[in-house]
């Protein structure tokens, strides 16, 4: 579980995909890595990725953390996309006393969504994103989405997709101040939304 508060970005040492698994490795700063133990659970992009290895020494301010990604994380989400020196979000697993200052995220992509407009001005940054057509239903005005991890409040929805509206220190933290037209995004919808929309469709069509 995690709140969607990006701690960092993390920069790609490999990517290297050997019969359908990427053995995907990091490096990030020593303070990220406190009392991380193998098995952890680290979102990557918004994805949930289990730690397998860390090498830190003494003389580096960085460290490396290594991942498996399966076949099907690799066709859910962006992390194929990966190559040396991509920048990644970067959070660790939520622990008893966090605070929760994004919303509930659990790390498990459903789907990607393309950059499809970029509008950049002194005092204002939007971006408009094209999502598949069966989740743009879970993707409400006002409501929760979490894009590579970052929980985020949707701006205006229209037919292809939703806007986003960022605040600099969002764009300081995450790494959607690189994004460009046509690159894709790792989106989580909010997981209450889409329990009450399946809920109720359900119901109704066993009412009719």
């Amino acid at each position: 579980m995690f709140t969607g508060i990006i701690q960092t970005q993390a920069r790609v040492v490999s990517a290297n995909q050997v019969n359908g698994v990427m053995q995907l490795t990091i490096a990030v700063e020593k303070q990220y890595i406190q009392q991380l133990n193998l098995g952890a659970s680290i979102a990557i992009n918004g994805c949930c990725l289990t730690v397998v290895k860390v090498l830190a020494s003494d003389d580096d301010l960085m460290a490396q953390v290594y991942f498996d990604v399966i076949d099907e994380t690799l066709k859910l989400t962006n992390l194929g996309k990966l190559e040396l020196g991509s920048l990644v979000n970067y959070e660790r697993s939520v622990t008893f006393g966090t605070e929760l200052g994004g919303h509930i995220v659990s790390g498990h992509i459903h789907c990607t969504a393309k950059v499809v407009q970029i509008v950049k001005q002194q005092s204002n940054y939007k971006m408009q994103l094209c999502i598949p057509l069966q989740w743009q239903k879970y993707v409400l005005y006002k409501g929760f989405v979490a894009i590579n991890g970052a929980s985020l409040t949707v701006g205006n929805v229209d037919e292809q997709g939703f806007w986003l509206h960022l605040i600099p220190e969002t764009l300081a933290i995450t790494n959607l101040d690189a994004a460009k037209l046509g690159d894709e995004f790792n989106i989580e919808v909010d997981q209450q939304t889409y329990t009450i929309i399946n809920t109720v469709e359900n119901y109704l069509r066993q009412q009719s």
